[in-house]
């Protein structure tokens, strides 16, 4: 789901990786909301927020969302100046080290996030964010911008605008391929809401705090690990043949 690129990619890839991104996503999301009432996987709402403090002149304040944002960014930047860095180089396989990126920081929180989020709060959404923009930056360079996994704004966005389309067959006579962008974005909602639900539960229920994203870590490395499998097993089989 990770090696593929470019033309190789088919809607079963995008469909592995938007799964897997979009479910640590909803756990991150809804991890980092009950531990600190911020958002963490995107800065739509501290944008608007930043604003508004400015508005008021309350620019102190404003300077933290304002921080928020630049995490975000400076997450995305990192992902795709690695990306672009290692791509002539063929046998690397260069979305590889954005993730473990994104692994370690979901580790480092879970491990220290309870102590640490009580004397700097704004240091771990900031870091999350980082990993969010890592992520986001990661999954739209490898499915050439059809897919996305760390806000749903654009996505419900799009579905309305495809729902529409299959209304009009004549105007929009690609419909199967509508269907599939289709079925797409409503596996990436599902499974931001899946994990979501679970981000909830193992942070509340079983009362995990920050800890819970550790899971996120362990689904991020169980991918990267299958990815290698099974490119691993088709090296064999070629050879062999």
């Amino acid at each position: 789901m990770f090696r593929h690129q470019g033309k190789k990619r088919t809607l079963k890839h995008n469909l592995q990786i938007a799964i897997v991104l979009s479910f640590v996503a909803g756990i991150v999301n809804v991890t980092g909301f009950l531990a600190f009432h911020q958002l963490t996987t995107n800065v739509t709402g501290h944008f608007a927020l930043f604003i508004n403090d400015v508005a008021d002149f309350k620019f102190w304040r404003g300077t933290v969302y304002f921080l928020y944002i630049l995490a975000f960014l400076l997450g995305s930047f990192i992902s795709s100046f690695l990306i672009e860095k290692f791509k002539a180089n063929k046998k690397t396989n260069v979305f590889v080290f954005p993730t473990l990126i994104e692994v370690v920081i979901l580790v480092i929180i879970a491990l220290i996030g309870d102590v640490y989020s009580v004397k700097y709060p704004d240091a771990i959404i900031c870091t999350l964010l980082f990993a969010m923009g890592l992520q986001n930056s990661l999954v739209t360079k490898i499915s050439n911008a059809v897919v996305r996994t760390t806000h749903l704004t654009g996505l419900f966005t799009d579905l309305g605008i495809e729902l529409a389309q299959l209304l009009f067959p004549m105007a929009y006579p690609n419909q199967h391929k509508i269907k599939q962008t289709i079925k797409l974005r409503v596996y990436i909602i599902l499974f931001f809401f899946l994990g979501g639900l679970a981000g909830g539960y193992f942070y509340s229920q079983l009362g995990l705090g920050l800890s819970t994203l550790i899971f996120g870590a362990l689904i991020l490395i169980g991918s990267l690990f299958y990815d290698d499998f099974r490119y691993t097993l088709i090296r064999i089989k070629r050879k062999s043949n």
